[in-house]
């Protein structure tokens, strides 16, 4: 159960974080919806989404502790940021689809910063013969490598979409922002729900699991190089 609590502990800041660098660099950017919202705040409870947030994790972690033993996989999200695209600008500069895609590259980059700062507060936990702590650390680290990753795919409403949308000619950048009306939950069908469905009648299909295999440890490893830790450190 305490392994549960790291986790959803390192989720919660991995995905209101991420949520806030939208909003903050979206404010940065001329938009003031976000604050208007009082959305520009760490307090949890303005971004806490309790299915998104709470639920989904908690279900995922036992489910898998439960039927695996282990933990392959988390995903969560909090409440959106709202921004409104039409008030973006960088001095007299206004194009509300290119700089959508700054604020939406905030998202994963934020993730990657508090990766790399995980990374830096291990030497304190090793300083501290905590092994606490640093067990919470090598959750936080790779929750945020994975959430990072994770939205960074290169289809709406993913920030990855938005960012594809933004860069790409407009014709094709329409094309892909219709995608965004199967929404989140079609991701969500495709790459987690659909492989375990697969799996019970002996189908192997797990795009998302693979590609990580291959990322996320890589990640991993520039993480603790960049930091000055050794890898295998958990």
């Amino acid at each position: 159960m305490t392994h549960i609590l790291l986790i959803i502990v390192a989720l919660a800041i991995a995905i209101i974080m991420h949520e806030l660098a939208h909003g903050v660099v979206a404010y940065w950017l001329g938009d003031h919806t976000a604050r208007w919202a009082g959305r520009l705040t760490l307090n949890p409870a303005k971004h806490i989404d309790q299915t998104g947030t709470i639920v989904v994790p908690l279900v995922l972690a036992l489910g898998q502790l439960l039927t695996l033993g282990r933990i392959a996989f988390l995903y969560g999200w909090a409440k959106p940021v709202p921004v409104n695209p039409v008030n973006l600008r960088i001095g007299h500069y206004r194009n509300a689809r290119r700089l959508m895609a700054i604020v939406a590259v905030a998202g994963p980059a934020m993730n990657f910063c508090l990766a790399l700062a995980g990374g830096l507060a291990v030497h304190a936990a090793v300083a501290l013969h905590s092994a606490q702590i640093l067990t919470f650390l090598a959750y936080f680290i790779q929750i945020n490598l994975v959430l990072g990753l994770f939205n960074l795919i290169p289809l709406p409403p993913m920030d990855g979409g938005r960012i594809a949308v933004g860069v790409l000619p407009l014709s094709l950048a329409i094309k892909l922002a219709q995608a965004e009306k199967f929404g989140i939950a079609a991701v969500l069908i495709v790459l987690f729900v659909l492989p375990l469905a697969l799996e019970q009648v002996g189908v192997h299909f797990d795009p998302f699991r693979e590609v990580m295999g291959l990322l996320l440890p890589a990640a991993e490893r520039v993480v603790l190089t960049l930091t000055g830790n050794g890898v295998g450190y958990y």
